[in-house]
């Protein structure tokens, strides 16, 4: 009698532990939305101000280039060129690439030097939705411009289907 008891509460305690483990597994299938799950405007907001230490960044003097419609997200032409005379005094030393719709805001870095000629800049990158990306400059004298385009995607990627 007490082996069949010791079952019982064995299979309940079981049972007790599967159900909690499947709660669990459904709190974190809704927690993993892909509304929690891509970046937000903040986001990037948030990488650009880390980028830039919190430096003011202007408006001009860099051209980012993307297809108004994508079809799909996983293979996006992206051009980015800066306005600079790319001298030993006046060039570009790094250009940032942000997403804000990505998981990782932050796609890319590319550095230069004055001995690249041009700040051109073209790739292919992965976009996760529609959104707007940035392009943001760092010049040698210390400052930081910026250029934006939006892309509206219709074939996500950087998502996993679940």
């Amino acid at each position: 009698m007490m082996m069949n008891m010791n079952r019982v509460k064995n299979n309940y305690r079981r049972a007790w532990i599967t159900r909690f483990g499947k709660m669990g597994l459904m709190t974190l299938g809704t927690w993993f939305t892909p509304g929690f799950v891509f970046a937000k405007k903040e986001d990037a907001e948030q990488a650009i101000q880390k980028i830039t230490s919190g430096a003011k960044v202007q408006d001009g003097k860099v051209t980012l280039v993307i297809p108004p419609l994508v079809e799909n997200g996983n293979l996006v032409v992206l051009k980015v060129s800066v306005e600079s005379p790319m001298s030993a005094n006046d060039y570009v030393k790094a250009i940032h690439v942000i997403a804000e719709g990505n998981p990782l805001p932050n796609i890319f870095t590319a550095y230069l030097t004055p001995r690249c000629g041009t700040a051109n800049i073209t790739t292919r990158v992965r976009l996760a939705d529609s959104q707007t990306v940035w392009a943001v400059a760092q010049m040698s004298n210390g400052s930081f411009w910026r250029g934006s385009a939006e892309t509206l995607v219709t074939l996500s990627a950087c998502t996993e289907m679940v």
